[in-house]
């Protein structure tokens, strides 16, 4: 079959989120034909350039979040009515919906009145993609004024949110900036019979804006949807714009913005994978229909920690009094209660180290986070010094992948006898599962998903709670044999749930049950004009003219009418930008 696999910042350029989940899918299903539909963050993103593609992707085609030129479009009268009409609409459900989402039990009233605000949003989407289908894009009409007056006469109605009421100009031009960036989407030119209306199934690999592609291919051609979400898009929402300082206004709309828009991706959509079962209450949460969900933990490669956890030689001279801590150095990962927690261990256990092996997140807060967290280890342990004439060592030390200590990760997990991880804000833990692969104990804070994952096969304890943590360290520091069965468990435990294998079985699966169920949208007859049964199974999308059986359209929207038109635009094997 041909699947149309959206991205968002990530697949195929060389950086960005998702980039490797959606290789090792991708080489994986090699039976399937892949399009691949992506939507860059950044100019460096795109100047970094693609990854090397494998045979089975078809085509790819990009387009710009980051940037969106005017594109000169024109709109006559009738044009900017509708425009007006479906704006204001999106604009007024947007302003009316809830204060805090999720905050509260709704009442029945409540939930009848956001029923009928998630409907309104949908029309007014759905009205802007078929005006940017019909006239072209919404770029100049998104950025106007009549823009910014429609969401400040819905700011100003009854019924608005009482923190809308509120918002001044400078915050009505914030919000309508936002929204002209998410809607980009909406302009391109990507939802035609020979593009996404070509392809079977629409994969999604995120929420918000890389779903959005996939909302208008089930709207024009009635494709189904797939959305595999390992991040919750509307939780990154909420947790970055709590660190943003934007006016009360500006957060409650854009807040209700994208609730709006995971609403209608939610219920668009035909299945929805989450990554684990905490990203799965979010969604169900945010309105996602438990029964949709299908959870399908992200695939690692195994094999790059096989000789560590399978105890080769080298992998079992690990000192045994040395705590390794291995991830992105960030305010959210707290290694000040770390520190502070390894300060307790030492009282206990003076031979103990600890190694910090990571490097800091981008940007000027990730080296300053590091900093304080280098100035804080040499306040709590002093360079020590066995004697007089010798010269003193931290026990606490910086390091990176790819130094001389540290060449590889795997060498990394094995340097220790137990991995630390002390987030207070987590999704998926995939340092804990890289050390569950090296066969390595954990201790732990529950957050995210990490008892999930876990499964108790280590120590888990509550968050920013330093002695607590402390105390579980000093337990496995003590019990080196029960360290070596919670290490053989966790690798069994990470071998049949975490692997690369376990997850493209899955989708496969999944696509198939998808297609299998979706309407018929071709209807495949013979040289007389004789339907032929089961004429398109579900795996028969192969390349090559091997069946003189033609296609017809059957169902379709007008402007779909015709044979289909073979896709032109195409990508040599491994070729990249």
């Amino acid at each position: 079959m041909r699947i149309g696999l959206l991205t968002e910042g990530g697949y195929p350029y060389v950086s960005g989120d998702a980039r490797l989940w959606c290789d090792r899918l991708v080489r994986g299903l090699g039976q399937h034909e892949f399009d691949i539909y992506a939507l860059s963050r950044t100019e460096r993103q795109e100047d970094e350039g693609w990854i090397q593609l494998p045979s089975q992707v078809s085509r790819v085609r990009t387009a710009p979040l980051w940037t969106a030129e005017d594109d000169g479009v024109v709109h006559g009268r009738r044009a900017r009515r509708r425009f007006a009409e479906a704006y204001g609409e999106l604009a007024a459900a947007v302003c009316a919906g809830p204060e805090t989402p999720g905050a509260t039990e709704p009442s029945a009233g409540a939930a009848d009145s956001s029923g009928v605000e998630a409907d309104r949003f949908a029309s007014a989407l759905y009205a802007l993609a078929e005006l940017a289908r019909d006239e072209g894009g919404l770029v100049g009409a998104l950025r106007s004024e009549g823009a910014v007056r429609a969401l400040e006469r819905a700011c100003r109605a009854p019924g608005a949110l009482r923190t809308a009421r509120a918002a001044r100009v400078p915050d009505l031009l914030a919000v309508a900036g936002h929204i002209e960036r998410a809607l980009r989407p909406l302009s391109l030119d990507w939802y035609e019979d020979d593009a996404l209306g070509s392809v079977d199934l629409c994969h999604a690999a995120a929420g918000g804006a890389a779903a959005l592609p996939g909302l208008l291919t089930r709207h024009f051609f009635g494709v189904p949807l797939l959305v595999t979400e390992y991040g919750v898009q509307l939780r990154a929402h909420y947790l970055s714009s709590a660190t943003v300082t934007e006016a009360p206004a500006v957060r409650a709309l854009l807040a209700a913005f994208h609730g709006a828009l995971a609403a209608e991706v939610y219920g668009a959509a035909t299945l929805i994978t989450p990554g684990n079962a905490h990203a799965r209450r979010w969604q169900e949460r945010c309105g996602a229909d438990r029964a949709k969900l299908r959870t399908v933990y992200p695939g690692m490669e195994a094999e790059r920690f096989a000789e560590v956890g399978e105890g080769a030689e080298g992998s079992r001279c690990a000192d045994p009094d040395t705590l390794v801590w291995v991830g992105r150095i960030e305010p959210a990962k707290d290694l000040i209660s770390l520190l502070h927690s390894f300060a307790e261990v030492r009282k206990e256990e003076p031979k103990t180290r600890l190694r910090i092996i990571g490097a800091p997140a981008d940007g000027p807060d990730g080296a300053t986070y590091l900093a304080h967290c280098k100035a804080l280890a040499a306040q709590l342990f002093p360079d020590e010094a066995e004697g007089v004439h010798a010269v003193g060592d931290n026990p606490v030390s910086f390091e990176e992948i790819g130094g001389p200590e540290v060449p590889s990760l795997a060498e990394a997990y094995a340097s220790g006898a137990l991995v630390v991880l002390s987030s207070v804000v987590e999704g998926f833990p995939i340092s804990l599962v890289e050390a569950m692969f090296c066969g390595r104990a954990t201790v732990s804070t529950d957050v995210g998903a990490v008892v999930e994952v876990i499964g108790g096969t280590g120590l888990v304890v509550p968050p920013r709670n330093p002695r607590a943590l402390a105390e579980a360290c000093v337990a496995l520091l003590r019990d080196p044999e029960r360290r070596e069965r919670l290490g053989a468990a966790a690798r069994a435990r990470a071998l049949e749930l975490f692997t690369v294998e376990q997850n493209i079985a899955a989708f496969h699966g999944i696509y198939l049950e998808i297609v299998s169920h979706a309407p018929v949208r071709r209807l495949v007859v013979d040289n007389a004009g004789e339907p032929l049964p089961f004429g398109v199974p579900a795996e028969a999308h192969l390349p090559g003219g091997w069946t003189e059986a033609r296609l017809m359209a059957a169902g379709r929207p007008r402007w779909g009418d015709g044979a289909p038109v073979r896709a032109t635009a195409t990508v040599p094997a491994g070729e990249g930008a």
